[in-house]
């Protein structure tokens, strides 16, 4: 999973993972302020974020790996062994 969080901290990002569904949730807070003279300005703007996903049987849920770079968060959800069993190839016969 990757989700582009562009102005949000590290430390405002909350990742769970309950009864089969992960949350991704946060909180961006930005606050600009400008001088100039006798002029100053200063503007707050705050929002949230909420998104879930059902994660299937076949993500071994104690390998899940999360990380944030620049912006980015990447969710790691990588498959049990048992999921990755050789698939088996049926022919069509005629």
């Amino acid at each position: 999973i990757f989700a582009e969080l562009p102005g949000i901290d590290e430390k405002d990002i909350d990742i769970t993972l309950d009864d089969g569904t992960l949350t991704l949730k946060g909180e961006k807070k930005v606050e600009k302020k400008d001088e100039q003279g006798d002029f100053y300005r200063r503007e707050r703007s705050y929002g949230t974020f909420l998104r879930s996903f059902k994660v299937p049987e076949t993500i071994d849920r104690n390998k899940i790996d999360a990380s944030f770079n620049k912006g980015l968060l990447t969710v790691k959800l990588p498959k049990t062994p048992e999921s990755k069993k050789e698939v088996k190839k049926i022919p069509i016969n005629h």
